[in-house]
C-alpha cells in the first residue's frame, strides 16, 4: 500500500543520511519534499504540516545539525514522530472482569467487517482464548449465511437466531451462549449500511446500551483514504468506538488513511487486515509500519510470521539436511508452500531492511508469487526419485517435465541451476566458517 510513499521517502533520507553535517537549507528541502510526499499519498493536510513542523523542531533544537552524523540522525527522528503520528504504542483488546468479554464489530457495507469478525474470532481461538460468534445483522440473511460459511473454515459455530429482529435480544442471547460455552471472547457482528444513515445509529447505540460491550471495533477500508477518517469520526461522535481495524491493507491505495485516521480522530488503531484469508489479520505496530514507510523493513513481523509457519521439528530436520548436504528438491519444494502461507510475496520482501530500494527494479511475477507457482509446477512434474536425485534429470527427462508442467525445458535448466547454488550457499552457511562468516558480515553493518 505504501510504496509509492516508501520509494519517495527513501530517496529523500537517503540522501540525508549519506550527509555530514547540514544546513536548515538542506532541512527545509527536504521537508517540503516529504510534505509533498504526504499529500500524494492522501494524508490530511493537518497531520502533513504537524509532521513536518514537529520534525523541524527537533532537528533544530536538538543541535542535530551540527552533529557529524546529522542525516543519520534526521532519520531516526522522523521515525520516532512518523511512529508517534500512527499511535505511538501498540494497542491491544480491552478485556472486561466478567466473561466473556463481548466485541462489538461495526462498519459500512464493503469494509470488511463481516470477514474481520471472523479473523478476529480466528486470532483470539490461536492465542488459545475459546471465541463466540454471534450473527446479529438481522436485515440480510445472507450476511448469517456469509459469517457461517467463513467460519466453517476455522471449525466454530455461529450463533444466530434468523426469526428474531430484534437486535439487542439476539446479541444478549449470543453473549449468554458465550456464558454457557465458557468463551473468553464473544464477537458480535452487527448490520452495516451503504453509508451512515440515522437508522444504522440508532441500531448500534440501543445494541450497545443494551449489551455494554468491552470494545467497539469500527472497520475501515483503507483503500477509500480520507473518507475513512470521516466515517471513523462519524461513527466515534455517535457510538463511541475503543479502535479500528484497517481493511485491504494489501492494496494498491495510497495509504493515506492509516497515517491520518490515529492523528485526526484520536482513535487507536488496533488491528491491520490483508486478503481474505481468515490468518490475514495482523496487531498493528506503529512502531513497525513506521520502519516500513522508511523503507527499513518490519524483521520482527516476518520473524513471527516464520515462527507460525514453519514447525520446530521440521526447522531441525532442515538444518540437518543443510548440514549434511542431503537438502533434495521435494525439501525445496516444501519449504516454498510453507513460504506460500506466510503472505504475498510482495508482502514478505517488504519486510526485508533495504527492499523497497530494489523493488522498481523486479517484475511483477516476483512481487506476486507466480514463479512461484510455476516452480512448483515444474517440481510436481517430476517423480519422487527425481526430485531426491536432481543429478538424475536427462535431456529427455527434462523435456517431459516441461511438458507436464506447461513450461519450456530451459524453464526447468534454470531452476536445476538455481537450486544447485541454493543447495551450495545452504552448504557453505550451515558450516562453522560459513557461520562465522555471517557473523561478521552483521557486525559490519
Amino acid at each position: 500500500m505504501f510504496e509509492s510513499l516508501t520509494s519517495k521517502l527513501t530517496v529523500v533520507f537517503g540522501r540525508l543520511g549519506n550527509k555530514g553535517r547540514l544546513t536548515e537549507k538542506d532541512v527545509d528541502e527536504a521537508l517540503r519534499e516529504v510534505r509533498m510526499a504526504f499529500l500524494d499519498a492522501d494524508v490530511h493536510f493537518k497531520v502533513a504540516r504537524s509532521f513536518t513542523e514537529s520534525l523541524k523542531d527537533k532537528v533544530l533544537n536538538e543541535d542535530i545539525l551540527t552533529s557529524l552524523t546529522a542525516g543519520q540522525q534526521v532519520v531516526k527522528a522522523a521515525n520516532d514522530e512518523l511512529v508517534f503520528t500512527l499511535g505511538g504504542k501498540t494497542e491491544t483488546l480491552l478485556q472486561g472482569s466478567k466473561k466473556p468479554s463481548v466485541i462489538l464489530v461495526v462498519g459500512l457495507n464493503g469494509s470488511g467487517k463481516t470477514t474481520t469478525a471472523v479473523k478476529l474470532a480466528y486470532h483470539l481461538e490461536n492465542e488459545g482464548q475459546i471465541t463466540n460468534l454471534v450473527a446479529a445483522d438481522v436485515h440480510r440473511p445472507a450476511a448469517i449465511d456469509q459469517l457461517i460459511t467463513l467460519s466453517e473454515n476455522i471449525g466454530l459455530d455461529v450463533f444466530h437466531m434468523r426469526e428474531n429482529k430484534d437486535v439487542s435480544q439476539v446479541a444478549q442471547h449470543g453473549i449468554e451462549r458465550g456464558r454457557s460455552l465458557g468463551a473468553s471472547w464473544t464477537v458480535i457482528d452487527t448490520a452495516g449500511r451503504s453509508q451512515i444513515d440515522e437508522d444504522l445509529m440508532l441500531e448500534l447505540e440501543q445494541i450497545k446500551k443494551a449489551i455494554e460491550p468491552d470494545e467497539v471495533l469500527l472497520v475501515v477500508d483503507a483503500m477509500t483514504g480520507q473518507e475513512s477518517v470521516n466515517v471513523a469520526r462519524e461513527f466515534h461522535d455517535r457510538i463511541g468506538v475503543s479502535g479500528l481495524v484497517l481493511t485491504k491493507m494489501d492494496g494498491d491505495a495510497r495509504g493515506g488513511a492509516a497515517l491520518s485516521i490515529t492523528s485526526v480522530t484520536g482513535i487507536p488503531v488496533k488491528f491491520i487486515g490483508t486478503g481474505e484469508r481468515v490468518d490475514g489479520l495482523e496487531l498493528f505496530h506503529p512502531d513497525r509500519l513506521a520502519s516500513r514507510i522508511l523503507g527499513m523493513g518490519d524483521v520482527l513481523t516476518l520473524v513471527e510470521k516464520a515462527q507460525a509457519t514453519f514447525d520446530q521439528e521440521q526447522a531441525h530436520e532442515l538444518e540437518k539436511k543443510m548440514r549434511q548436504d542431503t537438502f533434495d528438491l521435494e525439501d525445496f519444494l516444501d519449504q516454498m508452500q510453507a513460504i506460500k502461507k506466510m503472505g504475498s510475496m510482495g508482502q514478505i520482501l517488504d519486510m526485508i531492511p533495504g527492499f523497497s530500494s530494489v523493488r522498481n527494479n523486479m517484475g511483477a511475477g516476483d512481487l506476486d508469487g507466480s514463479h512461484l507457482v510455476k516452480t512448483e509446477a515444474i517440481i510436481q512434474s517430476m517423480t519422487l526419485k527425481e526430485r531426491q536425485r536432481p543429478e538424475l534429470i536427462s535431456g529427455s527427462r527434462r523435456r517431459r517435465i516441461a511438458k507436464g508442467s506447461g513450461t519450456m525445458p530451459q524453464d526447468v535448466n534454470q531452476l536445476l541451476n538455481q537450486f544447485k547454488q541454493i543447495r551450495k550457499m545452504m552448504k557453505d552457511m550451515s558450516s562453522t566458517h560459513g557461520q562465522q562468516k555471517l557473523l561478521k558480515m552483521i557486525s559490519q553493518r
